[in-house]
């Protein structure tokens, strides 16, 4: 069955159809939505099912972290451990494309979690579609970026996601060209942030363990 295709508008997106795409996605779909660094699929936070799609989907091993996409920085201690100089720093970054490893707190799933090293990715966009999607589900979103297995950059164009993968999500929200560069991904977990893949955020004036 191929996918729903919605047009939504970047800037002021109508709030009928962002009603209809978190409906979906309640009901355990997997959605491909833009964001401000490049398409991602993303999926209900605690729909297990749609978790192994994306897996699928994408070709990802279980160490592969998924990323919490969050509305803005109140919904992050519910579910990282967030030290006073963390928070300063992802505070000072966001909203961004930037995506945050932490350590995950006990509120949190095993399966939504690194399996081995217990962390996951946190992440604020600055994407008007976005921000209303996750008001609307009023919980963050399970997401990666939308890579083919094997490709090197994400799709950017709703019209060639459709294309090569509308047989195997069940909504495609079309909100304009995406860029191709995926999130700069920095981990704290110990005393110093590491810089783990350089992407869209800049990093020249942070002070980094790379």
């Amino acid at each position: 069955m191929s996918a729903q295709f919605i047009r939504i508008h970047p800037e002021n997106p109508q709030p009928r159809l962002i009603a209809q795409v978190a409906t979906v996605l309640r009901k355990g779909g997997v959605v491909a939505y833009p964001t401000d660094s490049s398409y991602a699929l993303g999926c209900h936070i605690g729909d297990k099912a749609a978790m192994d799609a994306i897996r699928r989907l994408r070709g990802l091993e279980d160490q592969h972290n998924f990323t919490l996409v969050c509305r803005d920085l109140s919904e992050i201690a519910s579910y990282a451990k967030v030290t006073n100089a963390a928070y300063r720093l992802i505070k000072s970054l966001t909203p961004s494309p930037y995506t945050f490893i932490l350590r995950a707190t006990r509120e949190v799933p095993r399966r939504l979690q690194h399996p081995r090293r217990r962390t996951i990715g946190i992440r604020v966009p600055d994407n008007t579609i976005c921000k209303d999607l996750l008001g609307a589900m009023g919980e963050p979103l399970m997401s990666v970026s939308l890579m083919l297995p094997g490709a090197e950059l994400p799709l950017a164009d709703a019209e060639e996601i459709r294309e090569q993968m509308g047989q195997g999500i069940d909504l495609i929200v079309d909100g304009g060209a995406c860029g191709y560069e995926p999130t700069t991904v920095i981990e704290w977990l110990e005393d110093e942030p590491v810089l783990v893949r350089q992407g869209k955020g800049d990093v020249s004036t942070l002070n980094l363990v790379s």
